[in-house]
């Protein structure tokens, strides 16, 4: 990293990826690698997969680990899933969902899409329609963003499931849940999903460089008759207990370490816990945006309350306000770090990370800060936002 001037204390990370890392998994992260026949080897990995399963409510699901990020993660379903010039419908949801759409037409398959109208989640009656148009069953699977971390807005997994299920398609439900999982409650067998997908650098609080499919047996199958050709992504290549075939090579031991001490963390306090906690300090956030809002130039773009993010929370900005100048101001002269916009949003807003390794103390340190930034920078902002987060989290019934 080039030298930048020292802001003594702990520098917060409020991005919504990556997002801050625990100090037990740092600590976990920091032991030497071991041969590959060691069997601590094999139960890290296996904690791995169990942890997953947990968290995904998912007995039977198959789990493949690699070693790269969410892009690959998207890649490994496309070429496992579709055969060449195959069809696959991705709902819009802003900014993921097209460059989810962008990947899999650069690997030569038909992307099926539904408009994507700006604050607002997946239309599942376009989904249902879609579906309906496509009378020979053309379409694989449906590709849906569970939560967009451009947006901030997460869509409702059981009604794009029923949308599916009301146009009578057999099309697979494959889920990114990069920004989700960890953050709220997700049943990949009661919904079903036929194949959930992430990474490690959001609510499982890891350092960025492991992705993760999981895999039910309807998914299993489209992929063993599908026949393109596939190496290193490939699943079936990947059923094996010895650990290097699981990674199609050596296992990328490190990140592997610090996933598991991640896991051990979340039952540590409960999943019921983690995801209380994701809502009380979304809410808090939400508290503090919206009283910044009433002054005029800030505002939420995601439209429906109920839609906005426990993950993260994009804010608007004025025409014409310098967005990067106030991140670098709170970076530099406040000490926390925040995301900007993302594709139709770039310089248009930027957007508070809530997920993770966050509780109250770093909440409102950021919420102070962001507040402090704007004002540098000449934003006029409700100055009850501060005093309205500490009221939710004071009143907050998940406390």
């Amino acid at each position: 990293m080039p030298d930048q001037p020292r802001i003594p204390g702990r520098r917060f990370l409020q991005s919504p990826g990556p997002s801050p890392v625990p100090d037990e998994v740092l600590a976990a992260m920091a032991r030497q690698p071991v041969d590959m026949g060691d069997p601590r080897l094999d139960q890290t990995i296996a904690a791995c997969e169990a942890g997953l399963r947990a968290l995904l409510h998912s007995a039977d699901a198959g789990i493949y680990l690699y070693a790269t990020n969410g892009h690959g993660a998207w890649e490994v379903v496309v070429e496992n899933l579709l055969p060449p010039g195959a069809a696959v419908l991705i709902p819009g949801t802003g900014h993921f969902s097209e460059s989810w759409a962008v990947q899999t037409e650069a690997l030569g398959r038909r992307v099926v899409r539904t408009p994507w109208q700006p604050g607002w989640p997946i239309d599942n009656a376009a989904i249902t329609q879609a579906l309906r148009d496509d009378p020979r069953h053309e379409i694989v699977a449906v590709f849906a963003v569970h939560t967009d971390t451009a947006s901030g807005i997460t869509s409702d997994l059981g009604a794009i499931r029923a949308a599916i299920d009301a146009a009578g398609h057999p099309a697979l439900l494959v889920v990114d849940a990069v920004a989700s999982l960890g953050c709220t409650r997700l049943e990949m067998d009661a919904l079903p999903a036929n194949v959930v997908l992430g990474a490690s650098q959001k609510g499982l609080m890891t350092p960025p460089g492991l992705a993760w499919a999981a895999v039910d047996a309807r998914a299993a199958a489209v992929a063993e008759r599908n026949p393109a050709p596939r190496f290193y992504w490939d699943w079936r290549l990947r059923n094996s207990p010895l650990s290097y075939r699981k990674f199609c090579g050596t296992p990328p031991q490190t990140l592997l370490a610090g996933m598991a001490a991640a896991f051990e963390l979340i039952a540590l306090e409960g999943e019921d816990a983690v995801h209380a906690r994701h809502r009380r300090l979304a809410r808090a956030v939400q508290a503090a945006v919206q009283a910044w809002s009433e002054a005029g130039p800030l505002g939420f773009f995601a439209r429906e309350p109920a839609s906005r993010s426990v993950s993260v929370t994009a804010i608007t900005v004025p025409e014409g306000f310098d967005v990067d100048a106030m991140r670098a101001v709170a970076r530099e002269r406040f000490g926390v770090a925040l995301a900007g916009g993302l594709g139709p949003l770039q310089g248009k807003a930027f957007r508070i990370g809530h997920l993770g390794d966050s509780n109250a103390a770093t909440i409102l340190g950021c919420l102070g800060a962001v507040e402090a930034a704007l004002r540098v920078q000449g934003i006029a902002v409700g100055g009850e936002g501060l005093r309205r987060a500490v009221d939710s989290l004071v009143a907050d019934e998940d406390g």
